[in-house]
């Protein structure tokens, strides 16, 4: 297996599992995070395949992170995280660590690329990637929020409950 069909496959099976976490979700704003997730994974596998196809792909913009920020604003102000969102916190854990695994494989590859074009390209993949890795993030301390409580006085932390929409008595 070459290196674009492992990258090709590494997409397919993100996108596959962003789409099934979208699904697994009630929750229409993370549903939405959860497919323009899987819709920035088919454009870079479009890319590779393009990379494979020996022609010069073009790399749009991604709105993911724009979108997922609109979206925590909207669910801060709702306060609504349901049940089953904070029971996929394995789920979301894993994907982090596919995203992970997925700007770090695609940062040494750039390293080792001699063409500087694909450089650039394999380097904003990566880029991407670890933005999908920040948005992940995000979202599992936003649905783990409820699970993290004060054990004692810890009162300099009282601020980043209200981050994760969270009412606190002063």
């Amino acid at each position: 297996m070459n290196v674009y069909d492992f990258a090709m496959k590494m997409e397919q099976d993100g996108k596959a599992y962003y789409e099934k976490l979208a699904a697994a979700t009630k929750v229409t704003g993370l549903r939405n995070i959860f497919l323009g997730l899987a819709e920035d994974e088919q454009k870079h596998y479009e890319i590779f395949q393009a990379l494979k196809n020996q022609q010069n792909p073009a790399m749009g913009e991604s709105t993911a992170l724009e979108n997922a920020r609109n979206v925590f604003e909207r669910l801060i102000a709702e306060k609504a995280v349901s049940g089953s969102v904070r029971d996929d916190l394995e789920g979301y854990q894993h994907a982090m660590k596919l995203e992970a695994e997925s700007f770090r494989f695609y940062e040494e590859i750039a390293i080792h690329t001699p063409v500087p074009g694909i450089k650039q390209l394999l380097s904003r993949i990566a880029g991407e990637e670890r933005k999908h890795f920040n948005i992940l993030q995000n979202v599992f301390d936003f649905v783990n929020a409820p699970n993290q409580f004060l054990a004692w006085a810890e009162f300099s932390n009282l601020d980043e409950f209200r981050n994760f929409g969270r009412d606190v008595d002063m």
